[in-house]
């Protein structure tokens, strides 16, 4: 089968399934899961393995994530998030413009504030400050950053500290001011429900999945996904409503998979840029909160989902938020995809600009 960015269907990334080093990651994630599960951590099935790896990693230990197997997590996901696209949720999407509005004048704001505190405090180069500055997209600024001679270590070590700052912190602030149940689906649905389907889903998804990333389309195992299930769903073609036990399997590999990025990393890597990675979290965070107020002017939902959809964090990782929440999943997944357009949009200008003054 052809290879592809987004679903890498290769020979290596099947070996990599039986690999020792994903095997150890699924050895370590699994009791891990359980254990902050029995102390009633939120969102145990993605925090307990997300710490455990990220700890493993960062000792040394040989840990690795096979992309296949993260992407197939990803499609079930985005069939989940599917489920709540429905024809009132075009009722409201007019406003979403205002929302989409706060969120360019959210990034612009942020890449200024942050990258210059980067430049004055942590002594990082212009260019790397921006990058590092930008609240989310790790995965194609990197690509720019390389183009640009920037400094790629300081530039993921920054990202990949604030994601685990922000996917640590906020499913227990939630939790504490937001009552909410967890994830429960009705079993009489459950039972009764049509795998041809599922089938459907998954095939329009795939088929999606490769045109989105073949015309670079961003997050396009989210977009496609959450383009063909809400079509589907909408035009009442089909429809299927995924368990939540399935959920947390897929909860433990997300989880995993953020733990996995810090394989090249040490303990002195994280602790030279921690501090300030902290601080540059906190500016990007209070900034959100801003806009998150903004927003809630001009749009009439709850709070912490309009928080989430302004968080600096990862777009999958944040999507897996609003999920167990129960927070509009995808009111902030689409958010959090234009945001990955418009910074994709708004930094290579930023960098002409630099380079003109220079």
């Amino acid at each position: 089968m052809q290879n592809n960015q987004a679903l890498p269907f290769n020979k290596e990334n099947f070996k990599q399934i039986f690999s020792l080093q994903f095997i150890t990651v699924i050895i370590i994630s699994i009791p891990s899961s359980l254990v902050a599960d029995y102390f009633n951590i939120p969102l145990a099935w993605f925090l307990g393995p997300m710490l455990i790896t990220s700890l493993t990693a960062l000792m040394g230990l040989k840990v690795k994530m096979p992309r296949l197997v993260l992407s197939l997590v990803l499609i079930v996901l985005g069939l989940y998030i599917g489920n709540y696209i429905d024809k009132n949720l075009f009722a409201q999407m007019h406003q979403w413009i205002w929302t989409s509005l706060i969120m360019l004048v959210y990034i612009i704001v942020s890449v200024l504030i942050v990258s210059k505190y980067l430049q004055i405090f942590s002594k990082y180069e212009r260019k790397t400050s921006i990058f590092s500055a930008a609240p989310g997209a790790l995965g194609p600024l990197m690509i720019l950053a390389e183009d640009e001679k920037s400094d790629l270590s300081q530039v993921a070590t920054s990202h990949l500290i604030r994601l685990i700052i922000i996917i640590t912190i906020f499913p227990f602030i939630v939790n504490s001011f937001y009552e909410v149940e967890k994830l429960k689906v009705v079993d009489k649905v459950l039972s009764n429900q049509n795998y041809a389907h599922l089938l459907i889903l998954i095939a329009s998804s795939i088929t999606l999945i490769f045109l989105f990333d073949k015309f670079k389309i961003p997050a396009a195992l989210l977009s496609g996904t959450l383009v063909a299930s809400g079509f589907l769903q909408i035009t009442d073609i089909a429809s299927y409503q995924i368990s939540p036990d399935i959920i947390d399997y897929c909860l433990l590999i997300l989880g995993s998979s953020v733990g996995c990025r810090f394989a090249e990393k040490t303990f002195g890597e994280i602790g030279r840029n921690a501090l300030h990675s902290f601080v540059a979290t906190f500016l990007l965070v209070v900034l959100g909160l801003i806009a998150a107020l903004a927003a809630g002017q001009v749009i009439d939902k709850n709070f912490f989902t309009l928080l989430l959809s302004y968080c600096p964090g990862g777009i999958y990782e944040v999507a897996v938020i609003a999920i167990f929440f129960d927070l509009d999943p995808e009111f902030v997944s689409f958010h959090h995809i234009i945001r990955l357009l418009m910074i994709l949009f708004i930094v290579p200008i930023m960098l002409k600009i630099i380079s003109k003054k220079a």
